[in-house]
């Protein structure tokens, strides 16, 4: 029968699996942030022409099985040796691979055996990159590189400021509309990934900022525009500040030696907050991180915080204050009345 031919087809073949996977499992199933999707997406878009220039073997007759452990492991050595991909690259294109067979796995009993070949790939172990921040002068270098009196300077200062404020990633802040900021009440509302709503306060100065760039402007609209009055992307955002660094970089020379991305200003939020005694908890919340794991990686970085514990430790008398209860006479004469 016609349909019992399609219903077979549809779970030998790879590419209704692939369908499934992203437009139904990533989306609606675990609600995953876009860009986690589009990373999923990209990883598969590689792997399936690899796998099918390796078998001679048109992607639309390609099935679950052809995808071998033999023909992943090419692939994946091939990310670091033919196109220069890092090792934390590597990690994030063998997570799509391992998503996929498990979403294949879980559906289709007979393909449990291969899942677990595949995910029995192991990661590669990787250093932990530093995560880069700025000082305190340094952020105040940044947020005094706009030209104020200019309206563009003016929307680069707010958007500086908002994001030193917030700790938002460059995407949230993109997507910020004037509905998500309440100036009466001094907070704003993120959007963050996998779709969670997070609420922070914002300065007056903020509160300032944003009131004069929202003015008379209708609700639904982006909070931040570029020059043509359209929305601003997570790219230009990532434009702006490279732009505004170069603009400082020659008044505050040690920007220039440093990676300064919209996500580093995050970073600094962090970092300050931490350093300025605001509970751990607290920071979490505020950049809407799902474990306190990754909030404490800021912990770990805060050199400043650490060198003031030390500081707090040091022995100024290696030879210490000597047995400071043998000069006590009543001690002593309880101790021998025992």
């Amino acid at each position: 029968m016609p349909w019992v031919e399609n219903a077979m087809r549809e779970t030998t073949l790879l590419g209704p699996w692939v369908r499934r996977f992203l437009l139904e499992h990533l989306v609606s199933e675990r609600n995953l942030a876009r860009n986690t999707q589009q990373s999923y997406r990209d990883a598969l878009c590689l792997l399936i022409p690899f796998i099918s220039g390796r078998l001679h073997k048109c992607v639309d007759r390609l099935t679950p099985i052809d995808v071998s452990v033999e023909l992943v492991r090419d692939f994946l050595s091939g990310l670091e040796t033919s196109r220069g991909c890092s090792i934390a690259t590597r990690n994030q294109r063998l997570a799509a691979i391992h998503a996929l067979a498990r979403f294949v796995g879980e559906h289709s009993p007979e393909h449990i055996a291969w899942c677990t070949q595949l995910r029995c790939l192991p990661y590669k172990k990787t250093t932990q990159a530093v995560v880069p921040y700025l000082n305190k002068p340094e952020i105040d270098a940044l947020l005094a590189g706009p030209d104020r009196r200019t309206a563009q300077g003016r929307r680069d200062y707010a958007l500086l400021l908002f994001l030193y404020n917030s700790g938002a990633r460059a995407d949230e802040a993109a997507q910020l509309t004037i509905s998500n900021v309440d100036i009466s009440a001094a907070s704003v509302s993120i959007l963050g990934k996998g779709r969670k709503q997070r609420h922070c306060p914002l300065w007056p100065a903020t509160v300032r900022e944003l009131s004069a760039l929202i003015a008379q402007r209708p609700q639904p609209e982006r909070v931040f525009l570029n020059r043509c009055g359209e929305p601003m992307t997570r790219f230009g955002i990532h434009a702006l500040v490279q732009r505004t660094v170069l603009k400082v970089q020659a008044d505050t020379p040690s920007l220039a030696t440093k990676r300064v991305s919209p996500h580093s200003i995050r970073h600094s939020t962090a970092t300050h907050l931490l350093r300025a005694g605001v509970d751990i908890n607290t920071v979490r919340a505020w950049l809407g991180h799902v474990s306190l794991d990754t909030t404490n990686v800021y912990a770990e970085i805060d050199l400043e915080g650490k060198a003031q514990a030390l500081a707090k430790c040091d022995i100024t008398n290696e030879r210490g204050p000597g047995k400071r209860w043998a000069n006590n006479p009543d001690l002593i004469g309880f101790l021998r009345s025992l």
